[in-house]
């Protein structure tokens, strides 16, 4: 039987492959929505390491374990400053297609390969 922590770290490790096979990708669509995968296995990851408490305390009350808020502060932040960033992208990626001509990340169009030259 497979533990739990086997499972998230094999779907966070094939969330992270996904985003970096996308972030080597030529275009500027697939570039955006590799950075957001990784953003997306970073936040669990993060949130994760906080570890669930069950039964416990949000607050500190009296004696007991108590629920640690740090990566859930962290991780709403990390989402909310990663949105802004990923519109930010996306606007960029529009502005150069505008300007270039082309999607691709280096901005030129790679030339057709000719069969028999």
């Amino acid at each position: 039987m497979i533990s739990m922590e086997a499972l998230l770290a094999s779907g966070l490790g094939v969330v992270t492959a996904a985003g970096v096979y996308l972030l080597l990708r030529g275009r500027t669509y697939p570039v955006v929505l590799g950075l957001t995968l990784i953003g997306y296995a970073v936040n669990v990851f993060i949130f994760v390491m906080g570890r669930l408490w069950s039964n416990a305390n949000p607050i500190l009350v009296g004696k007991g374990v108590v629920a640690d808020p740090l990566p859930q502060a962290l991780v709403l932040t990390a989402i909310v400053i990663g949105f802004a960033t990923t519109g930010f992208v996306i606007e960029l990626a529009l502005r150069s297609r505008h300007e270039s001509g082309t999607d691709h990340v280096d901005g030129h169009t790679p030339v057709a390969h000719k069969e028999g030259v």
